[in-house]
């Protein structure tokens, strides 16, 4: 019978990324990283974590997620001054931001087409393009 040890994926996703994987880091990276995709808030994540028993800081899970974010696994969007979202989907997609929520949802590329070379510039490469729209709900 083969056995991995308790959060081998984490442990593995970390060292990978060039991270140490601090209790903290684990704590978070298990969150973060269970195999579906999530867009969390620094705060959201902290309560998140709170409530499981673990001992964290608000500034702690702020510094990884930065880190998480330099280091490739997690892509910030910034939605407002001020208000970010942390996206574990590093792939290459868009987003709408339900407003009155407080939500970020993920825009399959293949649903929102842009002509890129309309926009190019002489000496330039575009290397991504972030695409957020921003709703409100209708007032009757």
């Amino acid at each position: 019978m083969i056995t991995t040890r308790p959060f081998a994926k984490t442990i593995d996703r970390l060292r990978a990324a060039g991270l140490r994987p601090t209790r903290q880091r684990m704590a978070l990276g298990r969150a973060l990283f269970d195999g579906t995709y999530r867009h969390v808030t620094a705060e959201g994540l902290y309560e998140e974590i709170c409530r499981t028993g673990a001992r964290i800081s608000l500034a702690t899970v702020y510094n990884a997620l930065h880190q998480f974010t330099e280091a490739g696994l997690l892509c910030e969007i910034s939605v407002d001054p001020g208000k970010s979202f942390f996206d574990t989907n590093t792939s290459d997609h868009h987003h709408v931001y339900y407003q009155d929520e407080g939500r970020l949802e993920d825009i399959p590329t293949d649903e929102l087409q842009i002509d890129t070379s309309t926009i190019a510039r002489s000496g330039y490469t575009l290397n991504r393009l972030d695409v957020i729209l921003r709703m409100t709900s209708k007032m009757d």
